[in-house]
């Protein structure tokens, strides 16, 4: 329902679910050579620190959850909270490329009342509205030796209070018995963040900054292929090419800053099934391929994100017939792709690196639990 609201008519009575996620990522940045750029040609390298940013991967608990209720044979009501967007990374602190990351946080929390008509048999639609808080915390090193050894952090803080709003919209189609096909539409929501822009932990200038996140389309299906097996897959567009440089300013409306992303669009594509063995155990399995929107000529050690393989599994347990337990995992294999900061790119802080990450790879495990009343 989180994707798509008009799903909550295929839920009978009352429900509620809620899901508890580990994110285990790890990876590391090995830099080939670092530069202080004087000049166009005077280039000084950069000594006295690792060239290596050690495992930036921090552990992460997501929490979700869910309610639904069919107030009768046509409309069904629904809440959702969940945290769609979100990472932290953190290199060591001193390090060759700490003038763009000591570390990085980004949290967002999003409830999302919604409400579900079955117009026909066949078709039901769904919608919603948005109501998310977002928090942004990045650090980054004032210089790097041997000019400024010992360099102090800059850190670049900021929230939204007063809530971002969006909109969410569904349809599911039962066009036959055994198929369904959806389609979602999560809006845009932007974000007005306000806090601090603090240097040497003294230096300490309030600032603003709004910054939109993107909107997402998704289509799925699901095909019963007998009484026990079912089929099906999704494909996902997120529109992060809307995610361009977003100024940051003081009170007095200067520009102190900039959040240079100029992210491509990114894409998902899934094929799964489940098999039911009992009637109390399901199974599933699942393969995916995401293309990110992070590519070599936008990729910053902050998120060195990659294109991915995804390969699923998990378990359904019907306890009784109102509860039921969910356990999942996932490992994601991405992409060991070049980062290479340059006098061209958006990124550039006058200290030229180049480099790849190594050793990355995430883990994601899942549990939950489903009441029915």
């Amino acid at each position: 329902m989180y994707w798509n609201p008009a799903t909550m008519t295929a839920h009978e009575g009352m429900q509620s679910e809620t899901s508890q996620t580990l994110v285990l990522p790890s990876g590391t940045i090995d830099l080939d050579s670092a530069t202080i750029d004087v000049t166009d040609t005077f280039k000084i390298p950069v000594t006295g620190v690792p060239y290596s940013s050690g495992d930036i991967g921090v552990d992460a608990w997501v929490p979700a959850g869910y309610g639904t209720w069919k107030v009768n044979d046509r409309l069904s009501l629904g809440i959702s909270s969940s945290a769609p967007y979100g990472f932290e990374t953190k290199p060591q602190i001193e390090w060759a490329g700490q003038v763009y990351a000591r570390s990085s946080r980004v949290l967002s929390v999003n409830i999302t009342p919604m409400a579900a008509y079955e117009l026909t048999e066949k078709f039901s639609v769904g919608v919603g509205v948005q109501f998310q808080y977002l928090q942004v915390r990045l650090k980054s090193g004032l210089g790097v030796p041997p000019l400024v050894p010992n360099a102090p952090t800059a850190e670049l803080r900021g929230e939204d209070y007063n809530l971002g709003f969006g909109a969410t919209l569904g349809a599911l189609f039962r066009p036959w018995k055994g198929t369904q096909l959806g389609i979602g539409y999560r809006s845009p929501v932007e974000q007005d963040l306000k806090g601090d822009l603090v240097v040497s932990g003294v230096d300490v200038t309030p600032i603003r900054a709004n910054v939109t996140l993107p909107e997402t389309v998704t289509v799925s299906f699901q095909q019963e292929l007998n009484e026990r097996w079912r089929g099906m897959g999704t494909f996902e567009w997120t529109h992060w090419s809307r995610f361009g440089t977003f100024p940051v300013y003081d009170l007095e409306g200067n520009v102190v800053s900039q959040l240079p992303f100029q992210y491509n669009d990114g894409y998902f594509i899934s094929l799964g099934t489940e098999y039911d063995f009992t009637k109390n155990i399901t199974g599933r399995f699942g393969l995916a391929y995401e293309w990110s929107p992070i590519d070599e000529a936008n990729r910053s050690p902050r998120l060195p994100d990659a294109n991915r393989f995804w390969i699923s599994a998990g378990l359904s347990y019907f306890y009784e017939d109102w509860l039921e337990f969910d356990l999942g995992y996932s490992h994601l294999f991405p992409e060991s792709d070049r980062i290479d900061i340059n006098p061209e790119q958006a990124y550039y802080e006058g200290v030229s690196i180049a480099g790849k990450v190594n050793d990355a790879n995430i883990d994601i495990i899942s549990l939950g639990a489903r009441i029915k009343f």
